[in-house]
């Protein structure tokens, strides 16, 4: 019998798989992905009708079952989108991101690379967009995260080198977590730097820990760890959702090869 739960406050997400989708639902509006995001789940769009009909021969059968839930509208198409939630969690605390030594020595010695924040949210989403396969950032779900983040939930942070955009990441503020979507570099090292400098900005705003959603070799050299569902759940419910603003100025990126207590994003504007 089909699990159909009316939101995702509803949904219990202890039962879900650890290593499959955790739900489907064809809703991607701004107020659905940010109740998914702080129930402990992220959408992965299917990027064409071939991938939407791979969802529903594969997960079909465990949806009719009832063990893979569906939320929300009825006539609504769910095998669009799938939803994720992985046992375990691969997470950065943000006092333990690092950077390669090798990396950190280019920065003191010769990238005359600048980070912001949120000076160009789109511009990093549709940068992280380019060139990917399968493209999961559809148009659809682009235009409610630029909701969100003129709404003030989601931020970007970007590396500059000479005027130029070369890397960044972007994704959700949960309370204590940043859910971290993509990132992206167009030269080697810059989404290192951007995941590095938004670690050093969240932890001054307060925050714990960037969710990195899918693990990877990348995710591990910045510092990553994996932690159980539970105990990522607890934590998104754990502190008040509203937080400290992450501090804007724009900043030499050198100042992340230095220890972390003389690389605080506290100064005035200087580019």
């Amino acid at each position: 019998m089909v699990n159909r739960c009316p939101s995702w406050e509803a949904l219990d997400v202890g039962k879900a798989p650890p290593d499959g989708p955790a739900a489907f639902c064809a809703d991607l509006s701004h107020s659905s992905l940010l109740a998914a995001y702080r129930a402990g789940y992220y959408p992965f769009p299917a990027p064409d009708e071939y991938a939407r009909a791979l969802n529903e021969v594969v997960y079909g059968d465990q949806v009719e079952e009832g063990r893979i839930p569906l939320v929300g509208d009825e006539s609504a198409d769910p095998y669009a989108v799938s939803w994720w939630s992985p046992d375990p969690r691969p997470v950065l605390p943000v006092s333990a991101v690092h950077l390669s030594r090798s990396l950190a020595r280019h920065l003191r010695n010769r990238l005359p690379w600048w980070t912001s924040l949120d000076l160009g949210f789109e511009r990093v989403v549709r940068e992280c967009r380019t060139d990917r396969v399968p493209q999961w950032l559809t148009d659809e779900l682009i235009t409610s995260l630029v909701r969100l983040h003129d709404l003030g939930h989601a931020h970007s942070v970007e590396v500059w080198e000479d005027g130029d955009l070369v890397g960044g990441v972007f994704g959700l503020l949960i309370g204590p977590v940043f859910s971290m979507d993509s990132m992206f570099f167009r030269r080697p090292g810059a989404s290192k730097v951007a995941v590095t400098d938004l670690a050093v900005r969240f932890a001054q705003a307060g925050g714990v820990l960037l969710d990195a959603q899918r693990d990877s070799p990348l995710v591990r050299s910045l510092g990553g760890v994996l932690l159980t569902r539970q105990e990522y759940v607890r934590l998104l419910r754990s502190t008040p959702r509203d937080s400290l603003p992450m501090p804007a100025v724009t900043l030499p990126a050198s100042r992340l090869a230095q220890p972390a207590d003389t690389c605080s994003p506290d100064g005035p504007a200087t580019h």
